[in-house]
């Protein structure tokens, strides 16, 4: 007895389906979300504070005033290294790979509004508002501490960046990945800033 063989059709192996997002990117959007949600909590805790306030005077009476003018130099940095990074980012994604000064004066310009935010809080303890001083200081260092310990990751994520660029190792989903962190630090700023600082 013989056995016979089974021909089967030829089907072709599926194609997989291109990715509409990369994993990295997606990774990253839901990370701004949930990130977006923690900064709408704090602004919202603060309308709502300053809202009750005694007599409506905000600040309290005995708390220094924050420098709106003064952090207007902070602010055109970091929107300026925004820029920076937008043009770099689309720049790259084009293919074009001579990015690493674009790359390095976005992360110094944020640089610099870690670094001036920081003396503009040493300013603000030697006047005599700290965490414990009032609500207001609370509030203030709480949501202005929470987007510089962003900020400060963002630099870092940066400067990673910067390093695999210069190895010839920045993928365009790394790069894209660190864009979007970087924008959400950028973007968040100016509402928190006209928010607490007004």
């Amino acid at each position: 007895m013989t056995a016979r063989a089974t021909i089967l059709p030829f089907r072709p192996k599926p194609r997989r389906a291109e990715k509409v997002i990369s994993n990295g990117v997606l990774g990253m959007l839901l990370f701004v979300f949930v990130e977006v949600m923690l900064f709408a909590g704090f602004i919202s805790a603060f309308v709502i504070i300053r809202s009750r306030a005694v007599g409506s005077v905000w600040p309290p009476p005995n708390q220094p005033r924050l420098p709106f003018a003064e952090t207007a130099v902070n602010t055109s940095a970091l929107l300026a290294s925004g820029i920076v990074l937008l043009i770099a980012h689309r720049t790259y994604r084009r293919g074009n790979r001579s990015i690493g000064g674009l790359l390095a004066v976005a992360t110094v310009l944020g640089g610099v509004f870690v670094a001036l935010q920081g003396v503009e809080w040493l300013a603000l303890i030697r006047e005599g508002l700290t965490l414990t001083s009032s609500t207001y200081g609370a509030l203030f260092y709480t949501i202005i501490g929470a987007h510089a310990v962003h900020a400060v990751a963002a630099i870092g994520v940066l400067a990673w960046a910067w390093l695999r660029l210069m190895a010839g190792r920045l993928s365009r989903e790394a790069m894209s990945t660190v864009a979007l962190f970087w924008y959400f630090v950028v973007v968040v700023w100016p509402f928190l800033y006209f928010l607490v600082y007004l």
